[in-house]
């Protein structure tokens, strides 16, 4: 069966074609170096940065090729194929930190970064989450003090891809201890020149190795003024939950396009591993999994479709986000472990695909936002 994306067209296709063909034959060579190193290297995203692959949505004048989400979508699918190492890390880059400064930026702020973050010469980053909060912004508890033109950023973040290698990180902090929610300021925080900010250690996980995933501390850790997001003080958690529902939307991109991959090499491995003298494939047991995995992989197809549509307009909500974020990542998951149980013992062993695919797609259901946060979320809309 084949199956053309609604939102696709000739141009993508052109880009598409190009871009799969180079991450297959220059970058894909590199993954298990960068698995072994627990990072990618920094003439990687230089190298996706000269291709078009960093920021392809943001405005030309900003250094991007001037296009819509479904170009964000396209470069997240074409590494979730090609070169899965790279799929988290770009997406937190291109569907988080630049929609930050493009949808909240002044105009300097986004020809400060903006150019940067498209050409690679800035590796991007957001630091949300805090230790023993979890999923809750609320019960965030890093803090910015103004004092005079700069901001000192007291607190800690953890779980934060790109930490390792970020030039440029957004922080929640609270600036008003007495607000709640209304007292949370996004402070974009430069590497270089912030005094006080310190890289905790690369952590160890179970799955997605080549992507760095860190500890971050701030101890009056300095942060010009002009730093602050949108220009007020108080506007962060508004911030967040406008663009949380692109996040879990290319998310959900990520999984889909996992999913489709799965049910591809495992059906080649179907066909051509023997058993009891005929291809596993010939069994009906196997015939009826892969069935049931490319039936649910096209039902997710079609639907993450739609909400990429909505997102191109305009119009993607946060209950729609959140049922394509949790649904996906929870079939992704599902469909690991099968197609992981048909490669029998195989399956178990790193040097095969599906083994990896397996142990990356567990982090799906947990971060932007647990899949029980999205039920509750999807639940309040009944």
């Amino acid at each position: 069966m084949s199956y053309r994306s609604s939102w696709m067209n000739d141009d993508l296709d052109i880009f598409r074609e190009t871009f799969r063909r180079y991450l297959s034959t220059t970058l894909s060579p590199w993954a298990q170096k960068w698995r072994a190193d627990k990072m990618i290297d920094k003439e990687a995203w230089l190298a996706l940065g000269e291709m078009g692959a960093l920021c392809p949505d943001m405005p030309e004048e900003y250094g991007g090729l001037g296009g819509t989400f479904a170009h964000v979508a396209a470069v997240i699918e074409d590494l979730e194929y090609e070169l899965p190492e790279m799929a988290l890390p770009v997406a937190v880059h291109n569907a988080i930190v630049a929609q930050y400064v493009l949808h909240f930026g002044s105009h300097e702020q986004k020809q400060r970064w903006i150019p940067g973050l498209a050409s690679g010469q800035l590796i991007g980053a957001i630091a949300m989450t805090e230790p023993g909060g979890g999923s809750d912004l609320r019960a965030l508890r890093t803090r910015a003090t103004r004092e005079g033109n700069a901001y000192a950023l007291n607190g800690s973040k953890t779980f934060i891809t790109n930490g390792q290698i970020a030039d440029l990180v957004i922080v929640a902090a609270k600036t008003d201890l007495e607000q709640g929610t209304k007292g949370i300021s996004l402070l974009m925080v430069e590497a270089d020149g912030s005094d006080g900010f310190r890289r905790g250690k690369n952590l160890d996980k179970i799955g997605m190795h080549a992507s760095d995933t860190s500890e971050l501390f701030f101890d009056n850790a300095f942060v010009p003024a002009e730093n602050l997001l949108g220009g007020q003080e108080g506007q962060g958690f508004y911030q967040m939950m406008e663009l949380l529902p692109k996040e879990r939307l290319a998310i959900a991109v990520s999984a889909v396009a996992s999913m489709e991959r799965m049910v591809q090499i495992t059906t080649d491995y179907a066909k051509e591993r023997n058993a009891f003298g005929k291809p596993i494939l010939e069994f009906q047991n196997t015939a009826f999994v892969l069935a049931e995995r490319k039936s649910e992989t096209l039902i997710a197809r079609v639907f993450l479709d739609w909400c990429i549509e909505r997102a191109i307009r305009g119009e993607l909500d946060q209950v729609a986000a959140s049922i394509a974020k949790y649904w996906t990542t929870d079939k992704q998951c599902e469909t690991a472990d099968e197609c992981l149980q048909l490669h029998g013992g195989y399956g178990y062993m790193d040097e095969y695909e599906i083994g990896r695919r397996y142990v990356d797609a567990r982090i799906q259901r947990i971060y932007g936002g647990t899949n029980e946060i999205m039920k509750l979320l999807i639940a309040r809309s009944l």
